[in-house]
């Protein structure tokens, strides 16, 4: 086998970590000796052993000798686990094939130390499917914000819904599914008031295998929430946060609402308006220090409209079926006012396109 179907395989170790790991990278290793694969590993959870540790346990003294391929800089410092390069130079491993550099400063260092110690260090290997991977790591050490993607399912005519705001079900069975695969891998998912309202959705992961509920976020700047709505029902791990405007600190109803709210379980989070909306890009500095690496936005045309004005997203998926609602009174993808010219529409680079049965995902980056 050659390096790179290697380094391929500690990348499909890594693509299991995902949505398990943060605020950690989800990161894979593979131990190479004499072109036989002696260990396997994988980062399984923060604070857990990291993927190196796995690898290199399993090859025991086969590691003597060996390479060893992993997804990501090895760190080089004592956080809730030690170093691992002092795992991998006590291992006595011979070449370190890496694929991308560690963005975080505390960590970095690993392939510096490695190679102060004689070790032969290759770095680069499958880079850009590495980054894929930890997107959201990767732009919240960078920017201290975290990583959006918006996603939304439309008909060939772009519609999002019928004139009644019918939408069940636009996309199959298999495009579904890989919606709550999505769900699983992000930190947490958005939307807006107008969706709870009409939708009353759950905002959770439903994945027959199993998988991780995201923090749900609504955007309720006037804290008009219905008590009973079902993202504040939940049996889940993960936290219901709504936000909205700045409440006055006497007393009023708004307070009285929020006392109510967070009585039901939510977290109400109070955060500037912009327009009589909430503030979408002081909102993403806020989530960003709460360690909120990835965003999901799964809001409707008012929500997803502007988050694409305030230029907060990094990653747009629309999920289109072979359908058409054939009139002009349903519900578009985005609403609000939009450019004069082609000139000025926001394009989309580095895009994929995928099938699930009849309908196709195009997914792409701003």
């Amino acid at each position: 086998m050659e390096a790179h179907e290697y380094m391929e395989m500690a990348l499909a170790l890594a693509t299991r970590s995902i949505g398990w790991t943060s605020p950690n990278p989800a990161v894979g290793a593979v131990v190479v000796k004499n072109g036989q694969v002696v260990g396997r590993g994988r980062h399984k959870v923060c604070g857990g052993p990291h993927a190196e540790v796995f690898a290199l346990d399993e090859a025991g003294e086969e590691a003597r000798g060996a390479d060893i391929y992993v997804t990501l800089e090895p760190c080089n410092h004592t956080g809730k686990t030690p170093p691992c390069t002092e795992k991998i130079l006590a291992a006595g491993i011979r070449r370190v094939f890496i694929a991308m550099e560690d963005p975080n400063p505390v960590a970095a260092g690993g392939i510096d130390r490695l190679r102060a110690q004689g070790v032969e260090v290759t770095c680069g290997l499958l880079r850009e499917k590495a980054e894929a991977i930890n997107e959201g790591f990767i732009k919240h050490v960078q920017t201290g914000r975290p990583f959006v993607i918006a996603k939304s399912a439309a008909t060939l005519d772009g519609r999002t819904a019928a004139s009644t705001g019918h939408s069940q079900w636009i996309t199959g069975e298999k495009s579904r599914r890989h919606v709550h695969e999505l769900r699983h891998a992000v930190d947490a998912i958005m939307v807006g008031i107008g969706t709870v309202k009409a939708d009353n959705p759950s905002l959770t992961c439903r994945l027959e295998t199993g998988g991780k509920d995201p923090i749900r976020i609504v955007l309720d700047s006037r804290l008009s929430m219905d008590e009973d709505a079902r993202v504040l029902q939940l049996k889940s791990d993960s936290d219901t946060i709504v936000v909205c405007g700045k409440i006055p600190e006497e007393p009023c109803e708004a307070r009285q609402k929020k006392a109510r709210l967070e009585a039901a379980g939510a977290r109400v989070l109070e955060v500037p308006l912009k327009d009589q909306r909430v503030d979408l890009a002081s909102l993403m500095a806020i989530l960003g220090k709460e360690k909120i690496q990835s965003l999901l936005i799964e809001g409707g045309a008012t929500l997803l409209k502007s988050a694409l004005d305030a230029k907060i997203v990094d990653k747009f998926r629309i999920y289109l079926a072979p359908k058409l609602l054939t009139g002009d009174d349903g519900f578009p993808i985005t609403a609000g006012k939009g450019p004069l010219s082609m000139n000025e529409a926001l394009t989309l680079s580095r895009v994929a396109v995928r099938h699930f049965d009849n309908d196709v995902m195009i997914e792409g980056y701003l």
